[in-house]
């Protein structure tokens, strides 16, 4: 387990499972330090020959994902900077695009931002009914820029761009199924966990070069995502430099 003031991320792996967890006391936003530990820790459990699938889950019972943490943005002084917090979030979907191993999404809450990004990067994501998601990037005077291509990719642009343009708006977990985000949906978490349990004993029996081989077609034509990804980041490290940005983080964290 890798912990700090602000939350972790533990890893286990058993019979050939490994469950890549995070935790953030802020409705598990994501501060620097966790994207860090979360790229590390998939790329680790991606090379290592004891795991046959990963699934990648968050703790607790309320929201999956509230996105990137709003101390850490508004504690950003320079572009520098700011490529440097919002790369971490290229970090994590790189690390599980090239990973060489299947990687479950499990959400069991609400999703927003970069946790959407995150849900949208798994190879296969098993919500629960109340998993609404929302793209809230531009309320706040920036873009789904980094964690796009992900969400692009599995929606299509259509659906990608109503998320990024009416970026206050809720769309349920119904929706999100019906444009391929979630590949199932159930009524509780522990429905979720015990869908996610069955699928990841199917996969930890089966072929591991085969399921390489699949995870390579299916992200066929993302080869270009690490310099992508850079340039994204650099994008929305501008971006939050604004007065527009400050300004509209300050109002979302006084709600």
């Amino acid at each position: 387990m890798t912990n700090n003031a602000n939350g972790y991320v533990n890893t286990e792996i058993e019979h050939g499972i490994a469950t890549v967890e995070f935790f953030h006391p802020s409705s598990n936003s994501l501060p620097a330090s966790i994207l860090s530990n979360l790229a590390i820790a998939i790329d680790k459990m991606g090379q290592d020959e004891r795991v046959k699938v990963i699934v990648l889950k968050s703790a607790g019972k309320g929201a999956f994902c509230a996105g990137a943490s709003f101390d850490e943005l508004i504690a950003i002084t320079n572009e520098a900077e700011g490529k440097k917090f919002f790369s971490g979030f290229a970090l994590v979907i790189n690390a599980i695009r090239k990973s060489h191993k299947f990687v479950i999404g499990r959400v069991q809450g609400k999703a927003v931002g970069g946790g959407v990004g995150l849900a949208a990067a798994c190879d296969y994501t098993i919500a629960t009914d109340e998993s609404s998601i929302k793209l809230s990037e531009l309320a706040v005077g920036i873009g789904p820029f980094v964690v796009g291509p992900a969400v692009e990719r599995k929606l299509g642009t259509s659906c990608f761009s109503q998320l990024a343009i009416d970026a206050t708006e809720w769309r349920s977990a119904e929706w999100a199924k019906k444009h391929s985000l979630y590949c199932e949906i159930h009524k509780s978490t522990e429905e979720v966990d015990d869908a996610v349990a069955r699928l990841a004993n199917k996969l930890a029996h089966s072929n591991p070069e085969a399921m390489a081989d699949l995870k390579k077609i299916f992200w066929a034509g993302t080869e270009n995502w690490d310099t992508l990804l850079n340039e994204r980041a650099a994008l929305s490290g501008k971006l939050v430099l604004s007065s527009f940005t400050r300004n509209a983080i300050e109002q979302f964290k006084k709600k």
